[in-house]
C-alpha cells in the first residue's frame, strides 16, 4: 500500500458531504479517491477531481481504493461494509456501526479474519463540550462524580410529505439510532460497561412514524448516569449536567464544528472548533461559579488515527469492544423500554 490511502465514500449526504469530505480533502495522508452516490451533481460541484460511481459494488470493486467510509442508510451499513471487507477494504462505518449486537460482532469477527480494520465513527469524542468535560473530571475538579446527565436535543417537526429515509418507518430508524449512538459512546468512554440498563423509548412528534424520544438510565453503583434525546425541545440549551461529591458543571449549547463545517468551511481553519463563549459551561464549587472556557474541538484526530491504525498498526481510537458494547446497550434499550423492566446489562 502506498503511504497516502486511497478512499472511497459511499452515500454523499450530511454525513459523507459535511463531516468526511473536508476532513479528508484537507488531510494530505489520504487521498478521496471515488464516491459511490445517487447525486452525481453534488459530487461535482465539490469536488470535479473526484471519480463518480452509481453504485457500491463498483466502488467496492476498485483494487486501488484501500479504506471505504459507510455514510448510507441506516439498513444497508452491515451490508455494505461486509462486501467491502470482503473485497479487501478497511471500513468505517457511520453510526450505527450495526442495528444489533450479533450483526456487529459478525461484521467485527470477518474484520478479524480479512486482517482489515473494521471501526464506528464516533466523532463527539473530539467535541468540545466533550473535551472539556473530560479534563475536568481529570483534574478531579468536581470531587467524586456521582451524577451525570447528557442531553442532545432537537426541534426537528415532521415535515409535511417528508421523503426522507429517516422518517420512514423501519428497522434501525429513529433518533435512538441517529444521535443515541453519539451519547452512549460518550458514556462509555467515560464510565465502562453498566451493571444494568433502563429505557424508554417513544413517540413525540404529530405525525412521526419513527421512535423521536428515548431516555435511558445505565447503572452504576457508584454513580447515576441519565442519557435523553428529544425531537421537540424548540428550547435546547441543556447539554451537561455533572454533580459531584465537591462541585458541579453546567453546560449548554454544542460543538460548533457541525455548523460551520455545514457552511463550507474547512478543518484547515483554526477557529473551526473554537466555541462562542456564550456556550461555556460553569463550574459551581467552594462557593463560587466559575466560567470554564472550552477546549476547542478537533474530529482531525479521528483521521490521524484511521491512518495510524492502517499504516502503523496502531491501534483503534474506536475499539470492537467499544462497538460491541454500545450495539448491545441499545439492544437493551429497545428491549426495556418494550417490557418496561432494568435489564442487566
Amino acid at each position: 500500500m502506498s503511504q497516502v490511502v486511497q478512499v472511497g465514500l459511499v452515500g454523499f449526504g450530511l454525513s459523507g458531504r459535511y463531516f468526511h469530505t473536508p476532513f479528508l480533502t484537507v488531510n494530505p495522508k489520504f487521498h478521496l479517491k471515488k464516491i459511490a452516490s445517487s447525486r452525481p451533481d453534488a459530487v461535482r460541484e465539490f469536488d470535479p477531481s473526484i471519480d463518480w460511481v452509481a453504485s457500491p459494488e463498483e466502488l467496492f470493486a476498485d483494487p486501488s481504493i484501500d479504506l471505504v467510509f459507510i455514510c448510507s442508510p441506516n439498513e444497508t451499513h452491515v451490508d455494505y461494509a461486509r462486501k467491502a471487507l470482503e473485497q479487501g477494504k478497511h471500513v468505517v462505518v457511520e453510526k450505527p456501526f450495526a442495528l444489533t449486537e450479533r450483526e456487529a460482532t459478525d461484521l467485527l469477527e470477518l474484520a478479524q479474519r480479512q486482517g482489515k480494520l473494521a471501526t464506528a465513527y464516533q466523532n463527539r469524542r473530539w467535541d468540545s463540550d466533550f473535551l472539556t468535560i473530560k479534563q475536568l473530571l481529570a483534574d478531579g475538579a468536581l470531587g467524586k462524580l456521582v451524577d451525570y446527565e447528557c442531553r442532545y436535543d432537537r426541534y426537528t417537526p415532521v415535515p409535511p410529505n417528508s421523503q426522507s429515509w429517516k422518517e420512514q418507518a423501519g428497522t434501525g430508524r429513529g433518533n435512538l439510532y441517529n444521535l443515541g449512538p453519539h451519547l452512549l459512546d460518550q458514556a462509555l468512554h467515560l464510565f465502562g460497561a453498566p451493571e444494568t440498563v433502563q429505557a424508554t423509548v417513544r413517540i413525540l412528534r404529530p405525525n412521526s412514524h419513527v421512535p423521536d424520544y428515548f431516555d435511558i438510565k445505565l447503572g452504576y453503583t457508584d454513580k447515576v448516569v441519565r442519557l435523553e434525546s428529544s425531537l421537540m425541545m424548540y428550547k435546547n440549551s441543556l447539554r451537561y449536567s455533572l454533580h459531584g461529591t465537591e462541585g458541579s458543571f453546567l453546560k449548554g449549547g454544542l460543538d460548533p464544528q457541525e455548523e460551520r463545517l455545514r457552511t463550507n468551511r474547512l478543518p484547515s481553519d483554526p477557529s473551526l472548533g473554537i466555541e462562542p463563549d456564550d456556550r461555556w459551561g460553569t463550574l459551581y464549587r467552594d462557593g463560587k461559579a466559575d466560567i470554564i472556557e472550552s477546549a476547542p474541538g478537533n474530529y482531525t484526530p479521528f483521521y490521524d488515527n484511521l491512518y495510524d491504525v492502517i499504516i502503523h498498526g496502531a491501534q483503534p481510537e474506536i475499539t470492537p469492544t467499544d462497538i460491541q458494547q454500545l450495539a448491545r446497550v441499545i439492544d437493551l434499550a429497545q428491549e426495556s423500554s418494550r417490557s418496561l423492566r432494568t435489564l442487566p446489562f
